[in-house]
């Protein structure tokens, strides 16, 4: 096993003068059902497109105080998963990996340690795969995303604690038994709180949100080194207002698109927006954010975050951005995850 501990090394933003960012408010086109429980509930979002029928995608997003939820594209709840321990994580899916000699969509989820599901195309049903049946004991955590490496053709879970750890580990099922087992590969830690994350597949790149210092970005394949580039920083250094939370990609093909990162602005958290990035360069591109429409209300103090580009169907053509909403109005009722064509936030850029 490696355990490392990372340099932490800022990109030299100028911090001279005070960064003012003015978004481009994009209308959000529609809204899931509420979660079940108020407060502080509704968190992180994933999206996992139907292979032979697009329109027929999910997205998954947690109830961090009872449940692991999808939804079908017009809102509705299609599938509610709880277990004993009440407390969930964050999600993220990956399509088509190949682990012990079969070929799986997986979704992984922090959940009284991780809880890996596999998605069957035919049901649109997520199953526990874990192999003992229940979760794989981690260190206590809630930040998570999945990278799939191009180069070893090996799944990995990049797990974020609050303890200020990331831990790496690799999804494996050695005997060959559909059921899915982790290994433990390095761990890192950061300076404070963190919790958003994103692995750029084809690039080998890791994207942090720390919540009071900014975007930081390392390498994702287990051998890098663990000493980051910080890409951008909260303000007044940078374009983030803090806390820097969720962060998602949009792969447009050919290895262009954006990294874009959720500033809650906790100062006024119903002026909260999110940042894009050059996918490629880690330039800044410009800042959005998601205000109400005829079908949904406008997003506000945004934690998770997820992207898909490419057809999902009549209602989202080009593909779609999902945001949590912390202050879910018009009617007033408990946080949900609102959904905006991909193709409008790429047009505000």
């Amino acid at each position: 096993m490696l355990a490392l501990l990372p340099l932490l090394v800022g990109c030299g933003i100028d911090g001279a003068d005070a960064i003012v960012e003015n978004p481009v408010v994009v209308a959000a086109d529609g809204e899931t059902v509420p979660v079940s429980h108020s407060g502080d509930a509704a968190d992180d979002p994933a999206v996992w497109v139907h292979p032979t029928n697009p329109g027929q995608s999910l997205v998954i997003g947690n109830d961090k105080q009872g449940a692991l939820e999808t939804y079908n594209l017009d809102g509705t709840r299609r599938q509610r998963i709880t277990m004993p321990s009440a407390f969930w994580g964050n999600v993220d899916v990956r399509q088509g990996v190949t682990i012990g000699g079969e070929t799986l969509d997986i979704a992984a989820v922090y959940n009284d340690g991780l809880r890996l599901f596999t998605i069957d195309p035919a049901t649109r049903d997520l199953r526990l795969s874990t192999d003992n049946g229940g979760a794989i004991f981690t260190p206590l955590g809630e930040g998570l995303c999945l990278y799939h490496s191009q180069a070893s053709g090996d799944l990995y879970v990049n797990l974020i604690a609050r303890a200020k750890r990331v831990r790496q580990y690799r999804v494996t099922d050695p005997d060959r038994d559909g059921l899915l087992q982790l290994r433990f590969l390095r761990e890192f830690r950061m300076t404070s709180e963190s919790e958003g994350c994103v692995a750029d597949d084809e690039r080998g790149r890791l994207y942090i949100d720390q919540e009071d210092v900014g975007l930081w970005r390392f390498g994702a394949e287990p051998t890098a080194s663990t000493t980051g580039t910080l890409i951008d920083r909260v303000q007044p250094d940078g374009h983030l207002a803090a806390d820097a939370e969720g962060v998602t990609l949009v792969d447009t093909g050919g290895e262009g698109g954006y990294i874009i990162a959720s500033a809650q602005n906790i100062a006024a958290p119903k002026s909260s927006y999110f940042v894009a990035y050059d996918r490629g360069t880690s330039a800044y591109v410009g800042s959005f954010r998601i205000g109400n429409g005829p079908a949904a209300d406008s997003c506000e103090r945004t934690d998770g975050i997820a992207a898909h580009f490419g057809s999902l169907g009549s209602s989202y053509p080009q593909g779609v951005f999902v945001c949590q909403d912390n202050g879910n109005r018009n009617p007033a009722a408990n946080q949900d995850f609102k959904l905006t064509r991909i193709e409008k936030v790429l047009a505000a850029l």
